[in-house]
């Protein structure tokens, strides 16, 4: 089922979600909907908050759409290819750092339609988390992986990629973000 994605200025956006404890059907359900809604607006992530719920939830699928793009990964210290660990749900993730590399990338968001802008995130990370049946797994990721677990982790605790953006960025996105926020109300 498609869901509603919550935009920029609905006070769940800033929620930071509760923890997962109940691994059953309802949590299945609502992963499933959270994938249907992301393929349904072509997104790489999504977060339990950008459906309206105050949630340690997130869902991420990287098969389709980047063949071109560079980046590594293994999941239980394994590399497995894209189509057998996508599309991928993350309960309660808990991110290291691996590295202290840094890179600024644009980035946009399924709550800020039509607004993009540079982020600056680490560029390796490792992410402990439980799968939507409750086991527990490691991630380690760089580039793109990367950047999309830390934007929906991000997410998660209520934080938004705008609050990454520098000064000068938010000044020049101001009148989207404001006339995104006044649609929202």
């Amino acid at each position: 089922m498609i869901l509603r994605i919550t935009k920029y200025g609905e006070a769940i956006l800033t929620k930071k979600g509760k923890k997962i404890t109940e691994f059953d059907d309802k949590l299945i359900e609502l992963s499933n909907d959270m994938l249907d809604t992301m393929y349904e607006k072509d997104g790489i992530g999504l977060a339990a908050q950008q459906v309206g719920k105050a949630l340690q939830l997130c869902v991420i699928d990287l098969y389709y759409g980047t063949e071109d793009v560079d980046f590594n990964y293994s999941v239980d210290g394994k590399r497995s290819p894209l189509e057998l660990i996508m599309p991928m749900e993350l309960c309660n993730p808990e991110i290291e750092l691996l590295t202290g590399d840094q890179s600024t990338t644009e980035e946009g968001c399924l709550s800020f339609p039509e607004i993009r802008g540079d982020v600056k995130r680490p560029d390796t990370i490792r992410v402990t988390y439980q799968d939507i049946y409750g086991d527990t797994h490691t991630l380690d990721c760089n580039g793109l992986f990367s950047r999309c677990v830390q934007h929906e982790y991000d997410h998660l605790h209520g934080t938004l990629f705008i609050d990454r953006m520098s000064k000068k960025q938010l000044k020049e996105l101001s009148p989207k973000l404001k006339s995104l926020k006044k649609e929202s109300k």
